[in-house]
C-alpha cells in the first residue's frame, strides 16, 4: 500500500506594518525586507492600510524639512506593500485598527511601538520589531 502526501503550500503570512518600520532603514540601516526574509525563512505578505499610508503623508506635509524628506523616504517604502483600504470609524485610532485587522485577518504585525507591542502580546499576537537597532526579532508564534 503507497501513502502519497500531498505538498501543502502555506499561505503567505501577513503582516502589518506600523508606520514607524517604515523609517527603520532610515534610523537604523536595516534592511526590512531581506531581515524579515530571514527572520521568517517563508513567504510573507507585507500590508500597508490606509491609516498608515496616511499618518505618513501627514507627516511629509506638516514636518520640518529633514523629517519631510524622511518621511518621502519612508513612503515610498511603504508603497512596496500591499495597500489595503480600510475605513476609519470616527473616534478610532489608528493602533485600534492595527489590532482589529491583526485579529481579524490572523496577522502579524511590525512595529517598534511599545504600547502597541504590549495589546497586541495581551490578545496573542505575534509582533516583530527591532531588537538592539541592529535585527529583527518576533514575540509569538506564528
Amino acid at each position: 500500500m503507497e501513502i502519497l502526501l500531498k505538498h501543502v503550500e502555506k499561505k503567505p503570512v501577513k503582516i502589518i506594518l506600523d508606520s514607524n518600520v517604515f523609517f527603520v532603514p532610515i534610523y537604523f540601516k536595516i534592511d526590512i525586507f531581506s531581515k524579515l526574509n530571514k527572520l521568517l525563512n517563508r513567504n510573507f505578505e507585507m500590508i500597508l492600510i490606509s491609516p498608515i499610508k496616511k499618518e505618513i503623508e501627514i507627516l511629509i506635509k506638516k514636518s520640518s524639512n529633514k523629517n519631510s524628506k524622511n518621511a518621502s523616504f519612508a513612503l515610498k517604502y511603504a508603497l512596496e506593500c500591499k495597500y489595503i483600504e480600510v475605513k476609519m470609524p470616527k473616534g478610532m485610532l489608528t493602533d485600534d485598527i492595527i489590532v482589529k485587522k491583526a485579529k481579524d485577518w490572523k496577522a502579524v504585525v511590525f512595529t517598534n511601538d511599545k504600547e502597541l507591542k504590549k495589546r497586541l502580546r495581551n490578545i496573542s499576537v505575534p509582533v516583530i520589531y527591532v531588537r538592539q537597532k541592529s535585527f529583527l526579532a518576533i514575540d509569538g508564534m506564528i
